[in-house]
């Protein structure tokens, strides 16, 4: 899908924040998989390509679970209306264990390719763009 209107994709992107929100502050990560179309391309290079929704939804709860507090602040945004995608600079952080009031973190990159009706056909996660 291409040529989206940058208001679009804005409104896709807030919703897709508000279910990261509310998967981070309740702990369960299958309602993340649901922003996806059921063909959706997960490429997350730490962890390989995902092809499916459903396996989207197995992989993001399992390797959330150590983790279901993780949070996702956005530090830029990049809309891409010709392409229909979002690219976002993205923190992954956490509280640290044992120092309260201290986060860890690192950055990366995601870009997400928007299908239409609040979906997304693809993901890509980078953490280490060599």
């Amino acid at each position: 899908m291409a040529d989206i209107s940058r208001a679009e994709l804005e409104q896709a992107l807030a919703k897709y924040s508000t279910v990261v929100e509310e998967c981070t502050r309740s702990g369960d990560w299958s309602p993340f998989a649901d922003l996806f179309t059921e063909d959706c391309t997960y490429i997350e290079h730490a962890y390989g390509v995902f092809e499916g929704r459903e396996a989207v939804r197995a992989w993001i709860v399992d390797v959330m679970r150590p983790f279901p507090h993780m949070r996702f602040p956005t530090d830029w945004v990049a809309y891409d209306e010709a392409n229909g995608a979002i690219v976002i600079g993205i923190r992954n952080v956490l509280d640290h264990p044992t120092e309260p009031g201290v986060e860890f973190g690192f950055p990366n990159v995601t870009r997400l390719v928007y299908a239409g009706d609040g979906l997304f056909s693809s993901e890509e996660d980078v953490y280490n763009p060599a």
